[in-house]
């Protein structure tokens, strides 16, 4: 598997949509710390696929992917959390945590490419 750039890796096309609409989701929540927490989460995700393919090597491309699926994790535990605080519907629930669950499988998939 060969990629030009990061944004030609599917699961980070994926993780930008899950970070837009995590933003959509909780952009009118008041608690702050949540929102911000939950909006690193997200954003950590993209963003290590990206640091990680600019680093030009696959062991250090592998660390970062494996940064990227635990900030998955990170965001799946707190998109339980909002529906627990009625932050957000259960359809919106079930969405969010399977788009997250979709893209931890596909960093495991990059991971053992690698």
């Amino acid at each position: 598997m060969k990629f030009n750039s990061f944004e030609e890796i599917i699961s980070w096309k994926k993780a930008k949509e899950l970070s837009f609409m995590i933003y959509k989701a909780i952009q009118n929540c008041r608690d702050y710390s949540f929102r911000d927490q939950i909006q690193r989460a997200t954003l950590s995700i993209m963003n290590n696929i990206a640091e990680g393919f600019e680093r030009k090597g696959n062991k250090e491309f592998k660390q970062f992917l494996f940064i990227a699926k635990g900030s998955c994790a990170e965001l799946r535990s707190m998109i339980h959390l909002a529906l627990d605080l009625n932050y957000i519907k259960k359809d919106l629930y079930r969405e969010l945590l399977n788009r997250s669950l979709v893209i931890s499988r596909m960093l495991s998939a990059l991971i053992t490419t690698l």
